[in-house]
């Protein structure tokens, strides 16, 4: 064997030993074909209209352009359940009149996971985010910038959570 043949054959055994690898880490049993996210109900004190549909959205959007896994209805093999409690807005940064000098947008999400080839890697957990702004922003002007920053970071949680396992 010349030396490109030896690599090549080096790097094809490190690559498909372990199941299937991608270069964005992800470590998905090799059965895996399907994933499915069902609609992320909303139970926060405080609703957005919106947010539901933006985060199963993404959260869809996000595994089908990160693996090669095909989204189902419902009881994909990987699965994803999951609620909004908590969409809210605190000031921070009181100044010394006694106003805010930023405000806090606070999105949190529980989400329920099933991974139907390893019971070890089913979790419950909360994931939240936030995003600070100057309170003289007019909120309703950035809500939808601030849902998105937050919302990208949620899902790439999510994601590292469910199948990065470094």
């Amino acid at each position: 064997m010349n030396k490109p043949n030896i690599i090549f054959y080096f790097f094809s055994i490190l690559l498909f030993s372990c199941g299937i690898y991608s270069f964005n880490g992800a470590s998905i049993p090799k059965n895996a074909e399907t994933v499915s996210v069902d609609y992320f109900i909303n139970s926060a004190p405080t609703k957005q209209p919106t947010l539901s549909q933006v985060l199963s959205e993404r959260l869809k959007d996000f595994f089908t352009t990160q693996t090669n896994l095909i989204i189902a209805q419902n009881n994909g093999d990987l699965n994803f359940t999951g609620e909004i409690i908590k969409y809210e807005i605190k000031p921070i940064a009181i100044q010394s009149n006694e106003t805010a000098g930023q405000n806090r947008l606070t999105i949190s999400i529980k989400v329920n996971f099933k991974n139907s080839y390893n019971n070890e890697f089913n979790f419950e957990h909360t994931f939240s985010r936030y995003r600070d702004y100057e309170s003289s922003q007019n909120f309703s002007e950035i809500e939808n910038l601030l849902i998105e920053e937050i919302s990208t970071e949620l899902i790439e949680d999510i994601f590292n959570k469910a199948v990065v396992n470094w």
